[in-house]
């Protein structure tokens, strides 16, 4: 069985219009799960269109179905076993496959250019204007490879979270990059592996997968939410140049979705972390703070508390805001803090959930964990819409929520996230704060809240913490 071509671009355009939908859907709590279902369809259909256009009588076709079904599985044991923890660094590896996979993409094209059509009229020089997409697919893709297995030792512990600042990173950078766009002309130039322009892609990949390290090691933690975004954007331009090479109208749409979306992502939290995207992308913020953050400040005076003191002033407050951050979903404390809070309900507390851009270390990963415990929408703010209402609050419950709620971003011109905006929890009548300890956040700032008069710490993993509280109402 084979498609003809007209009908093959019918379905593409399906699958385009899928693709889109599921991106509104995203864009809300609401609607997110009717978003992932347009995406997972429309994802079928440009897989299943792009099968039968090659047909089903070539075994080499049958053998790559068989890999498509197999990875299909995988995928849905990965997702299924997977804890909601892990979900930033598992979509950091998700993304160096999707680098990976333009590179070889690329390699194959360059290598074969006579099967995917992008050869000249000699059938030897590849056409200039398919070179440049290969480099470009090859290069943003071997970028987003190797920076994505970093980020993903960042997020999962392999590698300090904390800046590694090379010397003359600055220079660095720009050099290997100008070395990338010199090679590129050179295999422009060359005409491909078959005029003796071979080893050119190969200097390509190597230079860029150093790219790829040199621009995300020197990155902190307090950044890597963008960086997971960035990463995004990067595998779907990557996606979006081979589409050019292959003449794949839906990887084209697609990865131009992707790129894009990712790149309007990082923008918005840049912005929400006051932020130009390129000082972030040249090397985040945070350096110094890595090597001097918490240390002696440890020694300072705190206020301690128990569960039964955190239940006693939380049943006798008018408004409750609860601040989450990656402790909670270190925990898995999601569930138990929806109980707590329907208890306050139940004793006449008015509560709400406040959450920072940028808490854990995804974009959206609170949004999803208290949906994930069935937390009502309409009680969950972004930071704009509750910040002013703290000032208001009687308590402001943060469970392992450090960096962004750390005041030093308003009051210390000198800190690594000076001018960040955070969440005023500073600003409720009493600061309870959920935390293992008094060890400074990823970012590797120490915070200042932790030894105000107004807030009591409340030492002890936040799960068992939250079901003292519970008890204790």
């Amino acid at each position: 069985m084979t498609l003809s071509a007209d009908f093959a671009a019918v379905l593409y355009v399906i699958s385009a219009i899928l693709f889109i939908l599921a991106l509104r859907g995203l864009s809300s709590p609401e609607t997110s799960r009717r978003g992932n279902m347009y995406g997972m369809v429309g994802m079928a259909i440009a897989v299943g269109t792009t099968f039968l256009l090659a047909g089903l009588g070539d075994l080499a076709v049958l053998l790559v179905g068989l890999a498509i079904g197999l990875g299909g599985v995988v995928g849905a044991l990965i997702a299924r076993k997977i804890p909601m923890t892990d979900m930033p660094q598992l979509v950091a590896a998700f993304h160096s496959l999707v680098g990976m996979a333009a590179v070889l993409v690329a390699l194959a094209a360059f290598y074969s250019p006579d099967a995917f059509g992008i050869t000249g009229p000699d059938r030897i020089r590849i056409k200039a204007y398919s070179l440049v997409e290969l480099a470009l697919g090859a290069a943003i893709g071997a970028v987003t490879f190797s920076g994505s297995v970093i980020a993903f030792a960042k997020l999962n512990g392999n590698m300090s979270g904390s800046p590694i600042l090379l010397p003359a990173r600055h220079l660095l950078n720009f050099l290997l990059v100008a070395a990338v766009i010199g090679v590129t002309i050179a295999m422009v130039l060359s005409g491909g592996a078959a005029s003796g322009g071979g080893v050119l892609i190969w200097i390509l990949i190597v230079l860029s997968l150093i790219v790829g390290v040199t621009l995300i090691i020197p990155i902190g933690g307090a950044d890597m939410p963008v960086v997971v975004s960035m990463l995004n954007s990067y595998s779907g331009w990557a996606a979006a140049a081979l589409g050019f090479t292959l003449s794949n109208v839906a990887l084209i749409i697609t990865g131009a979705l992707v790129g894009s979306s990712g790149a309007i992502l990082s923008y918005i939290m840049c912005k929400g972390m006051n932020r130009s995207f390129v000082s972030v992308i040249l090397g985040g913020f945070g350096g110094d703070a890595a090597t001097t953050g918490g240390g002696d400040r440890e020694q300072r005076p705190v206020k301690r508390g128990s569960s039964g003191d955190a239940a006693f002033i939380m049943k006798n407050a008018s408004r409750v805001i609860i601040v989450p951050g990656y402790g909670l979903a270190v925990a898995q404390a999601q569930h138990v803090t929806r109980e707590m809070a329907d208890a306050l309900k139940a004793e006449g507390v008015d509560v709400a959930y406040a959450i920072h851009p940028v808490a854990g270390r995804m974009p959206g990963h609170m949004n999803v964990l208290l949906a994930e415990a069935n937390v009502p929408y309409d009680e969950v703010f972004e930071l704009e819409d509750i910040n002013s209402e703290f000032a208001n609050a009687d308590v402001a419950f943060v469970i392992g929520a450090n960096d962004v709620t750390n005041p030093a971003a308003r009051t210390d011109p000198q800190s690594p996230i000076a001018g960040m905006p955070i969440l005023d929890v500073d600003k409720a009548a009493t600061v309870l704060f959920v935390k293992r300890s008094l060890s400074p956040g990823y970012a590797g700032i120490d915070n200042d809240l932790f030894y105000q008069d107004r807030t009591m710490m409340l030492l002890s993993d936040a799960k068992k913490m939250v079901e003292d509280i519970i008890k204790a109402l």
